[in-house]
């Protein structure tokens, strides 16, 4: 066992012995103390070791059991596999195969699946059988899959010593503001909301995991905004981990006096670029917001802002344990939490991960991010522009849903929009361009739009499963309207 394992194992027991009665876990139908939820772990903890397996997948909604089935798994040093609701049929089918999990814990509507698949129902786990070598290196902890660019999801294997150090790290940026009560917004297969919840374990904190239907989240974009601020107002958590449509969400019901974030010490927001405007907006509404920055490849968390060291526009200094340089082209290159390797492939042995986000440091440390190094394009008048610095600035006002921007080798930039509703005027539109452009420089501005007829999505192939837009997709699909002038002079800003 690592130092860190034994360290939080030691610190969860100290809760359950010093503070038994506080509340660990409150899902939507019970409350767990922290004495249950030791007693508890430990019950799943020899029920995994009678199995004599090394690979557990969890495909559970946020709930008391997912949190405890994670940490057994954890504690009995055994490779924990997350599997996200967003994922489709397909992806995760894929992930147990490629993981070769022997035993899966799922809700009974993926019963059919896993019949599919060749498991069978034993008490609480679906069980099968792999031949083979193990496609992991020694020491993973937890496999978690990104959806990246393509429907396959990639593999990344951690160790539970990387894991632990950016949950504690997390811990010790918001301790100031001492936050008693965390409330997990994401999906705990998402790994920065997993550490965030390790981090309130580690802090003693009431940690709530309604599931994401009470919460009204609805696969990897899809929210019930009066559903999610009713039960923000039940729980009135003091911490969450928000992504910028979250964050963008609560600020303007804030600004509506429709939400209160009064009783919020503490909101990291990450995940995707967010504007600086927002940011801006949510400090005047009172939401005490700190952007951060991180990627599965180095266990989440790399950089954040906190209180006592807060820039508005970067993601904040690197945690601790983190060292971070620039290349000379501007990658950001990140040491001190690199993943072990991904699932199949040799294991990772250059301790300086190359993120793939270009960035500038600033003379105290802060690191601000510039996009990402392989969807930048080069304008004709030969100026370096990343569009997703650009679609944030667009999709972070309030009548714009989804942007795509495009410039390569063109005289101007084009951008793609969709809005939030469908009866937005295109006078609506192009006054949020107009906001937007005036916190751009003049190269990487907006002079051409054109409405889509229809959102991206899943289904249509133009995002990933997790709501990420598919650039190449997109870009095949709408190559003719982003090279020619879709929209007449006098309508573009």
């Amino acid at each position: 066992m690592s130092p860190e394992l034994d360290e939080f194992q030691q610190i969860l027991r100290s809760h359950a012995e010093r503070n038994p009665h506080t509340i660990a876990l409150w899902d939507d139908q019970l409350k767990l103390d922290y004495a249950m939820l030791y007693a508890e772990v430990l019950k799943r903890q020899q029920q995994l070791q009678d199995e004599h397996i090394q690979v557990l997948a969890l495909a559970l909604d946020n709930s008391a059991e997912a949190i405890l089935w994670d940490l057994a798994a954890l504690f009995e040093g055994l490779v924990c596999v997350t599997l996200p609701p967003f994922f489709s049929p397909a992806q995760r089918a894929h992930c147990l195969a490629q993981s070769q999990a022997q035993r899966v814990i799922a809700p009974p509507q993926l019963d059919a699946e896993l019949l599919a698949m060749g498991y069978e129902k034993c008490g609480e786990f679906w069980c099968r059988t792999f031949t083979g070598p193990c496609r992991m290196p020694v020491g993973t902890a937890k496999l978690t899959f990104t959806s990246g660019t393509t429907g396959t999801p990639k593999g990344v294997c951690l160790g539970a010593a990387s894991l632990l150090r950016v949950a504690r790290e997390l811990h010790h940026a918001s301790k100031s503001s001492a936050p008693g009560h965390h409330l997990a917004l994401l999906p705990l297969a998402i790994l920065l909301e997993n550490l965030g919840c390790y981090a309130a374990l580690f802090a003693g904190a009431t940690l709530s995991v309604p599931s994401q239907k009470t919460l009204g989240i609805e696969g990897a974009s899809g929210v019930d905004a009066q559903r999610l601020l009713q039960c923000l107002a039940s729980r009135a958590p003091e911490s969450l981990i928000l992504v910028p449509q979250l964050l963008q969400l609560l600020v303007g019901a804030a600004e509506q006096h429709a939400f209160s974030p009064q009783s919020l010490r503490f909101a990291a927001v990450g995940g995707a670029r967010v504007s600086l405007d927002l940011l801006q907006r949510a400090q005047r509404a009172g939401v005490p917001v700190y952007e951060g920055y991180g990627l599965s490849e180095c266990a989440s968390v790399v950089c954040l802002n906190r209180p006592g060291a807060h820039r508005l526009g970067s993601v904040g200094k690197p945690l601790p344990h983190v060292q971070v340089r620039l290349a000379e082209d501007g990658e950001v290159l990140i040491k001190g939490s690199a993943l072990l390797g991904y699932l199949g492939e040799a294991a990772v042995t250059d301790p300086w991960w190359p993120s793939g986000d270009l960035g500038e440091l600033d003379a105290e440390g802060f690191l601000y991010l510039k996009g990402r190094k392989k969807h930048q394009f080069v304008t004709s008048f030969g100026r370096n522009v990343n569009p997703e610095w650009v679609e944030a600035e667009l999709t972070q006002r309030r009548h714009i849903a989804q942007a795509f921007v495009y410039g390569e080798s063109l005289p101007y930039n084009h951008a793609l929009l969709w809005p939030y509703r469908p009866d937005c005027t295109d006078a609506e539109l192009a006054n949020a361009v107009a906001q937007a452009n005036d916190a751009l420089p003049d190269y990487a501005r907006v002079h051409r739009w054109t409405r889509l007829p229809s959102p991206f999505t899943a289904a249509n192939g133009l995002l990933t499963a997790n709501g990420r837009p598919r650039r190449e997709a997109i870009l095949a699909m709408y190559h003719a309207q982003l090279t020619e002038a879709a929209v007449p002079e006098e309508s573009a800003p």
